[in-house]
């Protein structure tokens, strides 16, 4: 099992990226999903999941910002981040297990992840 993140980048204010997460070694359309992030001298927060049905949540702070999304085909998950502010500078992981989340104790919990990508930088400055 593998997750490799790319996408990350120096950019400023108000700028856009997608990030994504390729799997390998399963099949990530019956896993659970998620990306998590760290910002600078703090521990890791719980961004966005998507479950196996389709169903999305996302973190309040980024909600309304954040797209998650997933390509089954290509068995790639997704991330698209809009209108990047500072607070968004933080190492972002993609994260995975092989059961559903229904609750939010249940999908943000980042403990409860078993796999892990090695994440991918998000830098955001003027």
């Amino acid at each position: 099992v593998q997750l490799v993140e790319s996408g990350g980048g120096f950019v400023q204010p108000g700028d856009s990226l997608r990030l994504s997460c390729v799997a390998s070694g399963f099949t990530f359309a019956s896993y659970t999903m998620s990306w998590v992030r760290q910002a600078p001298g703090k521990g890791r927060e719980w961004v966005s999941t998507i479950n196996p049905d389709g169903r999305t949540q996302y973190a309040r702070s980024v909600k309304g910002r954040f797209t998650i999304s997933r390509d089954s085909t290509k068995n790639t998950g997704y991330l698209q981040i809009n209108f990047l502010e500072p607070e968004d500078t933080a190492v972002y992981y993609c994260a995975a297990k092989d059961r559903p989340s229904y609750s939010y104790a249940e999908f943000s919990d980042i403990n409860s992840y078993d796999d892990w990508g090695q994440g991918t930088q998000v830098t955001v400055s003027s």
